[in-house]
């Protein structure tokens, strides 16, 4: 089995924050991407409700995840969390079992 892992996390905003965690999250894109570990990150929009954002995250190992949580970007878009978010994120680690080919 790979060492590759992929993060899926769903984030919800609270009324009137769409827009605004819509920005947050963006911003976190172009300095993730440049992280050693990742192998690609991308931003998702639920097509039946804009408050619903995801995220979709490819990494080479679970040491490369753990090291991307301790970045200074992303501690303080999680410090922020608590005005922007209507629940608490859904996160969700998966393992590749097919070959990348």
């Amino acid at each position: 089995m790979s060492e590759q892992i992929t993060l899926v996390a769903h984030i919800k905003a609270k009324p009137g924050q769409e827009e605004e965690l819509g920005r947050r999250l963006a911003a976190l894109i172009d300095p993730t991407r440049a992280e050693a570990g990742c192998i690609n990150y991308d931003l998702h929009r639920l097509n039946d409700d804009p408050s619903v954002w995801m995220l979709y995250e490819n990494w080479v190992s679970k040491s490369a995840l753990d090291a991307h949580f301790k970045m200074p970007y992303l501690e303080a878009f999680l410090a922020s969390k608590e005005d922007l978010l209507a629940e608490d994120m859904e996160i969700r680690l998966y393992s590749m079992t097919s070959n990348a080919e």
